[in-house]
């Protein structure tokens, strides 16, 4: 039997997949109440077959979140939780809540100007808010709050209680020597810095009664300088477990200003297994495993290696909501998979908005982006899709659902375009899975989409075809600036490097600092490092050092320069991804010069002119990541023939993937 499928037991709750889908800020409550877009996004989940879900996190108190979370500090939450388990429960899914108190990570600008308290007067990277400490009355009041919204949990219907006891909020802040300092039974000694987390717990299973399922989300490694690792954190599972009775672990890693990469492209998949692993040896209850698992066939051997028994999957069923469905029906080649861009769940959030997709443009618009067939009344058009990138498979996916007759043309020998160029650089190999995945929609709706590959699209074919409606969808152009000795031979495009059709010398110059400058600039510094598997081998067999292996894999044998005429490079990267490209380039030894203009390419090199004065860098070749322009030429022609025309992407407006995933979407929607 598919060990993915098996179910499985959390205290007297019968799971029937070992699909666990984490709690995730969404950013879509109203003041606290569950809202019709929060029950339209968990009743996808629920019917796409996960097997448990846990909603949240939701609040325990009024200086424990903001008003966008999920509420559970009041009795007046619990009609708009019964709503949502019931939901869950009519859709065939296990379902939970998180709770948790944010601690020094909340921001007095949600508290109406109180400050956020904590163990100890520690402020935190993130906020940069001295936190008030907790007297020791005020820690007893929190921990009586935990046990009654863990009431509230399970008199509104849901199946278990889950407690984030990690991530840098108010329990790992009592855990860790960092942000705990105090002189009371609270602080100190492992096991007085402990005793909060142990003491919630236990007054939470006071509350609910033994046989209600008490699971804790907790760090196997908080990645934090002279915070907790490994084994104090072991120790921290062992008596959750024997001495306040937790039924199940979920073990996820970092804090939020953890400098360790989690969440992104450029973090390997189940790269944190180990860990819920090691945690897995020592207690005797079901761990989950969590992080950068969005593949079925990676969770399957998870879980069948004895790494966990069940494993996380969050921003996958943000991606695809019926990914366990497809799995389980052997349809794996269907599932569209997260990139782990972060730029639609993560990044939305510090905008204060509420969570999207890139991959999914139906997520967090369940309701009011649902595909509706054309009805009996409505014509079925013969739409012509052109450019087959990203924008225009989302179209011609999009219409095919509608009930439209498609045509999708494209002059590459494969469908995907610039997804390719965006999976080039190291770590962003997902983007050629997106690629893929969407190639596979296509493939899977053939009889409704015509496909045609190695087509140049020109006025004549499209007057051979004369659709009713056509996409434009034909992307974008690199741009070559009007730079003195811009012909020369050693000059080449960024997007040529990226697709290996341009070689670089040793000294290279990227001119542009922009997401294609930085991508390249790093594609270009890993030239000459060590491979994983070649360091796997070399650090297995004691070949050398282990600092001589960490400099062999950090140090590529190109010098790379990135000129930027602005104040910052990548500066068109979301905050979730900049700050670890940054950390990149730092390692990779990747000089940067900010607010210097191009003055002429040279056959030595490039001449620039900085606030202070003019110079000339020595290059062997110098890459160009200059931007690009729309390529829509075909737009006229269109025009004169007569046949409405939208042009989505890039050939609309140069943007991200995630703005021409979206816009594709909700264009071929209004057809």
């Amino acid at each position: 039997m598919d060990p993915l499928f098996q179910p499985i037991k959390i205290n007297c709750l019968n799971v029937k997949n070992r699909i666990f889908m984490p709690a995730m800020h969404l950013g879509m409550a109203d003041n606290f109440k569950v809202t019709d877009q929060i029950i339209d996004f968990y009743r996808e989940r629920a019917r796409g077959g996960a097997g448990l879900i846990s909603v949240g996190y939701a609040t325990v108190d009024e200086l424990s979140g903001n008003s966008l979370n999920i509420g559970a500090h009041s009795d007046d939450h619990i009609e708009g939780l019964a709503r949502l388990a019931a939901i869950l429960k009519e859709e065939g899914a296990a379902s939970c809540v998180q709770i948790n108190h944010a601690g020094r990570y909340n921001m007095s600008f949600f508290l109406n100007g109180q400050k956020p308290v904590a163990p100890s007067p520690i402020a935190s990277n993130l906020t940069r808010e001295e936190p008030r400490e907790l007297t020791e009355d005020e820690i007893s009041l929190v921990i009586q709050r935990f046990a009654h919204a863990a009431s509230r949990v399970k008199k509104a219907g849901f199946d278990a209680v889950e407690v984030l006891s990690g991530t840098g909020y108010l329990i790992s802040e009592f855990l860790s020597p960092l942000t705990n300092c105090r002189q009371d039974k609270y602080g100190g000694s492992f096991e007085n810095r402990i005793r909060f987390g142990i003491d919630v717990m236990r007054a939470i299973r006071s509350a609910v009664g033994d046989g209600y399922p008490l699971i804790v989300r907790m760090n196997g490694n908080d990645f934090m300088v002279n915070g907790q690792g490994r084994e104090e954190l072991q120790n921290y599972a062992r008596a959750l477990v024997s001495m306040a009775g937790v039924d199940a672990l979920c073990i996820n890693v970092g804090w939020h200003e953890a400098r360790v990469p989690q969440i992104t492209a450029s973090v390997p998949r189940a790269a944190f297994a180990y860990l819920p692993r090691g945690i897995r040896d020592i207690v005797q209850v079901p761990v989950i495993a969590s992080h950068r698992i969005n593949d079925p066939a990676v969770a399957r051997e998870l879980i069948s290696d004895g790494m966990c028994d069940m494993v996380a999957m969050g921003r996958s069923l943000i991606a695809d909501p019926f990914l366990p469905e497809k799995a389980m029906k052997q349809r794996e080649n269907e599932i569209i998979h997260c990139i782990a861009c972060a730029q639609g769940c993560f990044d939305n959030l510090f905008k204060l908005k509420h969570v999207e997709c890139l991959c999914n443009p139906r997520a967090g618009h369940e309701k009011d982006r649902s595909i509706i067939p054309l009805s009996p009344e409505e014509p079925s058009r013969r739409v012509m899709v052109i450019g087959g990138g990203v924008s225009g498979m989302v179209a011609a996916v999009t219409l095919a659902d509608r009930g439209h007759r498609v045509s999708l043309h494209e002059r590459g020998n494969r469908l995907g375009g610039q997804l390719f160029i965006a999976a080039a650089p190291p770590g962003r190999s997902e983007f050629a899975e997106f690629a893929r995945n969407l190639a596979t929609q296509v493939a899977i709706r053939s009889e409704k989409i015509q496909l045609h590959l190695n087509e140049v699209v020109d006025k004549s074919s499209i007057a051979r075809e004369m659709p009713d409606h056509v996409i434009l969808a034909t992307g974008a152009v690199p741009m070559t600036p009007p730079i003195p000795g811009i012909e020369m031979g050693h000059v080449v495009q960024a997007w040529d490097v990226l697709m290996g059709r341009a070689w670089t010398g040793q000294r290279v110059v990227v001119v542009g600092g922009g997401a294609v400058g930085v991508e390249t600039a790093l594609f270009l510094a890993e030239k000459g490092t060590l491979s994983s598997d070649a360091l796997k081998f070399l650090l297995v067999n004691r070949a050398e050092d282990p600092e001589y292996l960490y400099e062999m894999a950090t140090r590529g044998t190109k010098q790379i320069t990135i000129v930027e005429m602005l104040d910052k490079v990548g500066r068109e990267f979301g905050k979730s991804t900049r700050w670890g490209m940054l950390q990149d380039m730092g390692r990779l030894g990747i000089e940067h010069r900010v607010k210097s203009r191009v003055l002429e390419i040279t056959g030595r090199g490039i001449r620039i002119e900085t606030s202070e004065c003019v110079e000339e860098l020595e290059a062997d070749t110098i890459v160009l990541a200059t931007g690009s322009r729309s390529e829509n030429s075909l737009l006229e022609d269109i025009q004169a023939l007569g046949i409405p025309c939208n042009a989505t992407g890039d050939a609309s407006q140069i943007g991200m993937a995630f703005d021409a995933v979206h816009q594709a979407f909700v264009t071929a929607m209004v057809i």
